[in-house]
């Protein structure tokens, strides 16, 4: 009587034929103003020869904020990645998004730098300025 034995071994996924190509990887703000717009859109295109889905954007951090495509791209066509960052958080930006795909090289790193400006101080009353006796100073 023989026993015979089924051995399942999980399938290996197949390699994926997309591929993901930005125009840019990086983007500089320069200097920017407290409170203003501070959002870019960095260009891709899928050079695959294969839908290509786009399952994650990973932010840094909560200044952060990357909007990615839910569709997938179709070979041969473009799509955009937006970033936005929370400018009211004054001082460098030097930010990473990590887009994770089902491209050949799984994932790539987009960066955000630049340098956000202090809020400015603004007087709440202008003030006129006087002599110490209270008599206000010619101009």
């Amino acid at each position: 009587m023989g026993v015979t034995a089924q051995v399942n071994t999980p399938a290996t996924p197949k390699p994926s034929n997309a591929d993901i190509k930005f125009e840019k990887n990086s983007h500089d703000y320069g200097t920017v103003k407290y409170g203003a717009d501070a959002s870019y859109e960095f260009k891709f295109t899928n050079t695959g020869t294969e839908p290509l889905v786009i399952n994650a954007c990973e932010r840094s951090c909560g200044c952060t904020t990357p909007t990615c495509p839910k569709e997938p791209i179709l070979p041969g066509k473009s799509s955009i990645v937006k970033v936005s960052y929370d400018t009211k958080r004054p001082g460098p930006i030097n930010k990473t998004v990590t887009i994770k795909s089902n491209a050949k090289c799984g994932e790539v790193k987009i960066t955000i730098t630049g340098t956000v400006e202090a809020q400015p101080v603004e007087e709440p009353f202008p003030t006129e300025k006087k002599e110490n006796n209270g008599t206000p100073l010619a101009k």
